[in-house]
């Protein structure tokens, strides 16, 4: 009986031991894991609060309360351009409306570069740059890159028409202008569009001297559009072919004329005569 009692005895110390066992280790993974939120607290970067898009909003939307959330942003990663509130979105109220120009996803903060003024329009015209001008230019298929070209895009454009030079005539296709953008395609300027459509206009943004460049370029001769890459910074150098220089063939050269040769020296003589002979005799010349 008494040896029983031991073992029940020795049994419960075990169990106990090993409850307290437990226990220790489920709060020293607590203080693990509150630990581990502590350090994690202390790195996240402070974030303040701006207005961000609930659904998405392509372009032409009115943006109104309903589209429009709260949300949180990295504060050392807060890009230009966001709102702190809808009183700073909607300056003179929600009366007033604003319109989207370039498309925004959900949790995506409102940038005042992706919406229009308060009671702006969408056109271009809310799309120019201080002090540009938009220029309207023909295209077709080929020169227009097979109709993928959209509002946003940059382009170099190419002017080929007749030159004459001392009389000599010849076809040029010449660099004029590198880099515009363009601000819209045909009757739109959505930059959200994606397909592929053969436009007989597009509209460029350029300065009051460039517009004079491509006018007097239309008007001469025909352009032609080239795309250029959305991350190639470098600036095309001066370009420009003719017909000569295209299949490698020499420039004519002008018939050379050989010189007339020099005048003889003039001779001055006197003739005298000396009984039946006739002498001629040398004597310098005068006027």
């Amino acid at each position: 009986m008494r040896a029983l009692f031991g073992l029940v005895l020795v049994m419960g110390l075990g169990l106990a031991g090993f409850a307290v066992y437990m226990v220790k280790g489920y709060f020293d993974q607590q203080e693990a894991v509150l630990a581990a939120e502590r350090a994690a607290a202390s790195e996240r970067l402070p974030t303040v609060e701006v207005v961000g898009v609930r659904n998405p909003m392509p372009y032409g939307t009115v943006i109104t309360r309903e589209d429009l959330k709260p949300i949180q942003y990295a504060e050392a990663f807060l890009p230009e351009g966001t709102f702190a509130d809808l009183e700073a979105l909607f300056p003179e109220g929600e009366d007033v409306p604003r319109i989207v120009l370039r498309p925004m996803e959900p949790n995506e903060p409102v940038l005042a570069a992706k919406i229009t003024a308060p009671g702006g329009d969408a056109g271009i015209s809310t799309r120019l740059d201080s002090g540009m001008r938009a220029f309207a230019i023909s295209v077709n298929a080929s020169s227009g890159v097979s109709g993928f070209l959209r509002p946003g895009d940059r382009v170099d454009v190419y002017w080929t028409g007749s030159v004459s030079k001392s009389g000599d005539a010849r076809d040029v296709t010449k660099l004029i202008e590198t880099g515009l953008e363009l601000v819209g395609v045909d009757q739109t300027a959505d930059q959200s569009r994606s397909e592929a459509i053969i436009a007989r206009t597009v509209t460029v943004q350029a300065t009051p001297e460039q517009v004079a460049k491509l006018a007097q370029a239309q008007s001469t001769g025909t352009l032609a559009l080239s795309l250029v890459g959305l991350f190639d910074e470098e600036v095309a150098g001066a370009v420009e072919v003719d017909q000569r220089s295209l299949l490698g063939i020499a420039p004519e050269e002008a018939p050379q004329i050989a010189a007339a040769p020099p005048p003889p020296p003039e001779v001055c003589s006197v003739r005298t005569r000396r009984g039946a002979e006739v002498v001629e005799i040398a004597i310098p010349c005068t006027n």
